[in-house]
């Protein structure tokens, strides 16, 4: 499970690098309240256009958890203008590729096509904004998918259903306390008319961005942009209040017994990010004490842990400081055979505070920092990923332009700044752990393979 956490921390936090790959971006703000971003990526014929909401799991309530998620499947279901099934095959006649996303802040659709079929996508887009179907019907096909969905992702796997367990104990009242794909209650009990006021209330052009990346002229975008979203009128947006999670005052611990192979360790620290925290420079310092622990086979938790202890099968860490409310710094781990999950927890707690007590040398803070730009760099290979980028930015409220600051902002963290947030948030009254205890017959399948 935190393989795919840290890969899409790194992927999101690996922001372009540079000097001129900013100075092509392009907005412009419809009279409806539309942003439209533009980026030019020459380098070949292709584009992505992608639509970005500003809601997700974030600004769900108990009750309906899940709903930002349901409404997306129920996206692909038709208007009256383009029928169930349609809005998917128009696009693969014309060799496109599409999908959607949903996030704890965000909510996105995106399609990947030769640049000459660009109006197709907006066309199809723009139309769903604003006419979207409904259908009782199809809502009540599509949310036994969404259930089957969360059986097989979160109650039939050990780790991810450890995962959501973890974020239930260390969120309190934030709103990051409930899953993205919802409460298996809430989702039994979800009528299709609480996905029609989600999208009445949130699914306007003034609470959107359009991103599109590639082979494009910006003004012919902005031209195309008009005629297609600019005709979809504004709607008031009436927000919930802000749930923001009341200071923890000491350590939580959860244990979660499943039918599993192995034991599982996931441990994390309540930590600010670039929109919450006082001072900006600690948020890159704890994105490069993310990378000292967890930045390939050189990085200390793989070094120390896995190699040369043995302590560990495997082990991580991640950090995102991009995202709309306080984070989690986030650790996990599958003990290797003879080991106790409690001994790597001790392992992994001995590493931070080596980091406390100890300075890290100038060479392996350059070594971080390289593998950092090497990342950027490599993000510039996919007009997706860029799109993505700059999406995710401007949702969670940061701006685009943070791009700009990253590397600049990474080169400047020392030894000091590394120690020093080390120090300040990695401590146990801000920690929760989560502890899979196998039970059942493929635990005593793996006693046996011992």
């Amino acid at each position: 499970m935190m393989k795919f956490i840290v890969a899409a921390n790194v992927a999101l936090i690996a922001v372009l690098s540079i000097a001129n790959a900013t100075a092509q971006v392009s907005t412009h703000i419809l009279d409806n309240g539309l942003k439209v971003i533009v980026k030019e990526d020459h380098r070949a014929p292709v584009v992505t256009s992608q639509v970005w909401y500003k809601v997700g799991s974030a600004q769900e309530y108990g009750g309906i958890t899940g709903v930002s998620h349901i409404l997306e499947h129920m996206m692909f279901k038709g208007t009256p203008s383009y029928p169930a099934g349609q809005f998917s095959e128009i696009l693969a006649r014309v060799g496109a590729r599409d999908n959607a996303f949903t996030g704890k802040d965000y909510t996105a659709y995106f399609q990947v096509m030769a640049v000459s079929h660009l109006e197709i996508s907006f066309q199809l887009e723009s139309d769903r904004m604003a006419h979207l179907t409904l259908d009782a019907a199809e809502f009540a096909k599509e949310i036994e998918v969404v259930k089957e969905e969360r059986r097989l992702r979160t109650e039939d796997n050990p780790n991810a259903l450890t995962y959501e367990q973890f974020m239930a104990t260390a969120f309190n009242s934030s709103a990051y306390h409930n899953p993205i794909v919802g409460w298996m209650d809430d989702l039994d009990n979800m009528q299709v008319e609480d996905l029609s006021l989600w999208y009445q209330r949130y699914y306007a052009p003034n609470n959107a961005t359009l991103v599109v990346v590639g082979d494009v002229d910006p003004k012919q975008v902005f031209s195309l942009a008009e005629q297609y979203y600019g005709q979809l009128p504004a709607r008031e947006v009436n927000y919930h209040k802000p749930r923001i999670e009341a200071p923890q005052v000491g350590q939580r611990r959860v244990e979660i017994k499943a039918v599993a192979r192995l034991p599982y360790l996931l441990m994390g620290y309540k930590v600010p990010v670039l929109n919450t925290i006082e001072d900006r420079s600690e948020a890159y310092a704890l994105a490069v004490l993310a990378g000292i622990l967890d930045g390939g086979r050189s990085s200390r938790l793989s070094k120390y842990l896995v190699r040369e202890q043995e302590i560990a099968a495997s082990s991580g860490a991640g950090y995102s400081l991009y995202a709309a409310q306080d984070s989690l710094f986030l650790f996990d781990g599958t003990p290797r055979s003879g080991t106790s999950v409690d001994q790597l927890q001790a392992a992994i707690e001995a590493q931070i505070e080596q980091l406390k007590n100890e300075l890290v040398s100038v060479a392996e803070l350059q070594r971080v920092k390289a593998q950092v730009v090497a990342s950027e760099t490599y993000q510039l290979d996919s007009v997706q990923r860029q799109a993505y980028i700059l999406g995710s930015l401007e949702t969670v409220g940061l701006g685009w332009q943070s791009m700009q600051h990253y590397s600049r902002e990474i080169n400047k963290v020392d030894a000091d700044a590394v120690r020093a947030v080390a120090r300040k948030y990695l401590i146990s009254d801000k920690q929760t752990i989560a502890v899979l205890t196998p039970v059942g017959e493929q635990s005593e399948l793996a006693k046996n393979e011992r």
